[in-house]
């Protein structure tokens, strides 16, 4: 295991084109069944840290993640983590919560 320390990029479009979005609150739609919604707080090369987050996992309700997207920007973010770590390599897509139409 590699215990080097983790470098953030800097809060620059040029750097990460997602460092526009640091504070903002974010989806991440993965290639599973797992999404994850809240505020992205770091960019550490293949890591997006969020803060104040709510992992969904799909599975656990029968609704569609559109749909638990969709009343997330209705009702606001459920957070059940104060932190998380994703692996960017799982995410298929990034968006602001706040782009999504309703």
């Amino acid at each position: 295991m590699n215990s080097a320390p983790l470098h953030p990029v800097e809060a620059s479009p040029q750097a990460d084109p997602l460092a526009a979005w640091l504070a903002r609150v974010v989806i991440l739609d993965t290639m599973g069944p797992f999404i994850y919604i809240g505020t992205l707080s770091e960019i550490h090369g293949h890591v997006l840290i969020l803060t104040a987050a709510d992992v969904h996992d799909s599975t656990d309700s029968s609704s569609t993640k559109e749909f638990y997207i969709a009343r997330t920007r209705e009702l606001g973010v459920h957070s059940n983590r104060d932190i998380v770590a994703v692996q960017r390599q799982h995410v298929v897509s990034i968006s602001p919560l706040d782009a999504v139409q309703i």
